[in-house]
């Protein structure tokens, strides 16, 4: 590496924090997040999302600021600010064009400004620029340049890190490129790969994780249909899989910032440049249906609502991540509650606050005391849930109690004689 650069990360989420500290090893760099509470909590070595450790986060030269001021005249600016989707499922760039903003107010002549949130093909250059160009006075590709490296963090994944993935990369011009590429490069080991140009890249990324979802859709389809064949689709893929080109998607709830939204942001554009995108949006009306399928074929199941008491154990959106944004298994417990079910919800991970605020949901403390459930739900396959041995469901469960397992994870614990066993 032949330069050591000053950079400003804006967005200090799942993204933006194991980004800024990867990158403070090598560089001198400014964590920036408007949120001030969650500035004062990295400070005292506290990372809510759990993607760094305390000790980590400790060590770290990483400067960390909610000072506007404080980002002037940076070499590289990174934006790692989320872009959901609205309540119709329509992009919502509100924190990309205030982070644009903050951006535009603190650049100086020869900066160079990187965005990593997913966006359609086309947005860094058609939204960002003009926007950051309206608030420094500086003209884009000529005062400041443009670059693209998708994100591709996965909460709770050790394995695939920032340090050790394949970056990809976009510039608008071969020298601006280059000086990413030395950036990203002296960041992780899995090298990086320069796109043709800054539109290939946001494309690469949106078509990512809208592949996923195309391939769970199908998997959750014929798991529906297999439920009506009284098939259980856990089997059927154990066969499946044997094949060598066989993919291994499972079946289950999609929810999440990427993978439940992505999609969206490419339909998006597709329909603004007179597309009609069948397929993608096809696979995400059978994910988000998921919830609600499972619901009512486990209502079938149960019986008169009065009889029977349902405990949820897992809200997050994934196992042992603490992130509840976009949870599908929300849609379980509001379309069982509404046929009449009393629903508890257990969640180790969960922040008890965020699910009450978010969801209005009250999380159970823990699973000591209580019992004599008509159902327990496996929603989510947190690693507490997956000790889970005989003794538990006779403790959990009444008599002829129902075991629904939608992660699999309890395939090979014997249940008590006379308890029932549901999958998908």
């Amino acid at each position: 590496m032949s330069r050591r650069y000053t950079v400003a990360i804006i967005g200090l989420g799942y993204v933006g924090l194991p980004l800024a500290v990867a990158a403070a090893r090598h560089h001198q760099v400014i964590g920036f997040d408007i949120d001030s509470t969650r500035i004062a909590e990295l400070r005292e070595g506290h990372d809510r999302t759990r993607e760094v450790e305390p000790s980590v986060l400790a060590a770290s030269a990483l400067e960390l600021t909610d000072d506007h001021n404080a980002i002037r005249g940076i070499d590289i600016y990174i934006v790692t600010v989320p872009t959901p989707v609205d309540e119709q499922n329509r992009p919502d760039l509100s924190a990309l064009i205030a982070a644009s903003e903050t951006v535009g107010g603190a650049l100086a002549k020869g900066a160079i400004v990187v965005f990593e949130s997913t966006v359609w093909p086309g947005a860094t250059e058609e939204v960002c620029a003009p926007v950051m160009a309206r608030a420094s006075g500086l003209r884009a590709g000529i005062d400041f340049e443009l670059g693209y490296s998708p994100e591709r963090i996965n909460p709770g994944d050790r394995e695939h890190r920032v340090e050790t993935i394949t970056k990809v990369i976009a510039a608008q011009k071969p020298d601006v490129a280059a000086t990413l590429a030395e950036l990203y490069g002296s960041i992780t080991s899995g090298g990086v790969f320069i796109a043709r140009d800054i539109k290939t890249a946001e494309a690469a990324k949106v078509i990512e994780n809208a592949q996923r979802d195309i391939n769970i859709a199908f998997i959750n389809e014929v798991a529906q249909i297999f439920h009506k064949l009284g098939i259980a689709t856990h089997d059927v893929l154990a066969a499946a899989r044997t094949k060598w080109n066989f993919l291994d998607f499972k079946p289950g709830l999609v929810g999440g910032h990427c993978i439940g939204v992505d999609p969206y942001y490419l339909a998006h554009r597709a329909v603004e440049v007179g597309h009609n995108p069948e397929i993608i949006l096809a696979g995400r009306r059978l994910n988000d249906a998921m919830g609600g399928f499972i619901a009512d074929a486990l209502a079938d199941s149960l019986g008169l609502p009065s009889e029977r008491t349902i405990l949820v154990l897992g809200l997050t959106f994934k196992e042992n991540v603490p992130d509840l944004r976009n949870t599908r298994v929300v849609d379980i417990v509001t379309r069982l509650t509404e046929r009449g079910y009393r629903v508890d919800v257990h969640d180790p991970s969960a922040d008890p606050d965020e699910a009450a605020r978010l969801y209005g949901l009250t999380l159970l403390r823990g699973l000591d005391g209580i019992g004599g459930y008509g159902c327990v739900i496996g929603a989510v396959a947190h690693r507490l849930y997956t000790t889970f041995e005989t003794a538990t469901f006779r403790r959990l469960l009444g008599p002829s109690g129902l075991v629904a397992d939608l992660k699999g994870i309890w395939r090979g614990v014997a249940l008590p004689p006379g308890m029932r066993r549901w999958e998908l």
